[in-house]
């Protein structure tokens, strides 16, 4: 049998799994364009459906060898999204599938490649940044963040990554962060964090859905709750909101003229991860349990606990840990005002456009890190076009933490201005 017909065989597969999940049941009337756009049905199944397709798989008992053969050539071959669909279809057949599929499917620092929703929340590549773009709905405060260098004419191609809908309070605002663009509640298996803001809009927190890559919760840990909630993602660590970075924007009570001034703490990224042996928290798995690669499938439809905040310790960061700031711009005389080169990527101005880069350690923490590394731009956002901005991110900062950053630049801010 060719790999085309196995490949052909699987997506005849995945789909009669979409079919028969609650997902897929709510969606049966969306277009082409929609089912390209957001990640597979098959990271919603219900576990009654996926015990069902466990015990009737036709394909559960090829050899080893010949399996981890056959994912290794889809995952070869199938480069870019809506074909990385293929990928997703033969870690949804079954147990054994999945595993081979893990095997063969590399990080996106290694391999540059969203598979998963877990690539979300791995950092990129060191030797080049991950291109994305956003575009915003005014009229539902909807953010859109979409895999790419630009919006193509009909954005049939244009691969959803995560979407985030604003919602004010009368203490700040919230940007609620979701794998689907059309469901934004805190119990949905589609949540994946949130960014807070004070009254001021000039102080930020980055809350994960999942504690930091290797972090373990001590018994005295500060767990607050509004709401008692007694379904948890994992049996050993409480579902809730781990707080993973803080953004804060500099007051400008003088109104002197200049960009915003902003310093991002990530509080699970050491500052040493920049170093040429250095490395960053890098998660391979949604969920944390006994069965990680098994939960993702089977446990993400546990509600997250609204309202939960876990202040969870520091993971991997032994030193200091990572702080962005501001790239210095310099004022143009001619064109009177401030630049950045944003290598054409930029082509608007706005206030809200921004390159961040790390900021060296304290003098009293030293570490050897290069200084072409200090140099280098971790995170660019800008404006393109009406609603529409360009994110490009790299080492050490994940999609989802880049995303969250460049929220804080829609949100209202009179004393930074």
């Amino acid at each position: 049998m060719s790999l085309k017909s196995i490949v052909r065989e699987l997506k005849e597969m995945k789909e009669g799994m979409g079919n028969i999940s609650k997902r897929g049941e709510g969606r049966a009337g969306h277009s082409r364009v929609a089912s390209q756009t957001q990640w597979p049905n098959a990271w919603h199944r219900p576990n009654q459906c996926q015990e069902e397709i466990e015990q009737t798989g036709n394909w559960a008992h090829l050899p080893p060898e010949l399996l981890f053969d056959i994912v290794q050539r889809v995952e070869d071959s199938e480069v870019a999204w809506p074909e990385r669909r293929n990928v997703v279809a033969c870690a949804a057949v079954c147990r054994s599938w999945r595993c081979a599929t893990k095997e063969a499917v590399k990080t996106l620092q290694q391999c540059a490649r969203f598979t998963f929703p877990v690539s979300l929340k791995q950092p990129a590549p060191r030797d080049h940044p991950i291109q994305c773009f956003v575009r915003r709905d005014r009229a539902t405060s909807t953010f859109r963040l979409y895999l790419g260098l630009s919006p193509s004419l009909h954005g049939e191609n244009d691969k959803l990554l995560m979407a985030a809908r604003k919602v004010r309070r009368a203490t700040g605002t919230d940007f609620v962060i979701s794998l689907a663009s059309d469901d934004f509640s805190r119990n949905s298996n589609t949540y994946v964090g949130k960014l807070r803001s004070n009254f001021l809009g000039t102080k930020f927190t980055i809350f994960d859905s999942q504690p930091p890559s290797d972090a373990v919760l001590p018994p005295t840990s500060r767990i607050t709750r509004n709401r008692i909630n007694s379904k948890q993602v994992s049996p050993r660590l409480p579902a809730g909101n781990y707080e993973i970075a803080t953004i804060a924007y500099e007051l400008n009570m003088l109104r002197t003229r200049g960009p915003r001034r902003m310093h991002c703490t990530m509080h699970h990224i050491p500052l040493s991860s920049l170093q040429a042996d250095g490395t960053a928290p890098t998660p391979t798995n949604m969920v944390h349990g006994e069965n990680p690669l098994e939960e993702q499938f089977t446990s993400m439809n546990l509600s997250q606990g609204k309202g939960t905040t876990i202040h969870a310790p520091d993971a991997n960061n032994t030193g200091e840990p990572l702080v962005l700031k501001n790239k210095a711009p310099r004022w143009h005389e001619q064109l009177q005002c401030w630049c950045l080169n944003f290598r054409g990527r930029v082509t608007v101005a706005s206030v809200k456009n921004f390159q961040l880069v790390a900021a060296p350690g304290a003098a009293d923490q030293p570490t050897e890190v290069p200084p072409a590394e200090l140099e280098k731009v971790i995170l660019q956002f800008g404006k393109i076009g009406k609603d529409i901005f360009t994110m490009d991110y790299r080492y050490p900062l994940s999609a989802f933490q880049a995303f969250a950053i460049c929220l804080t630049s829609f949100d209202t801010k009179p004393a930074c201005e």
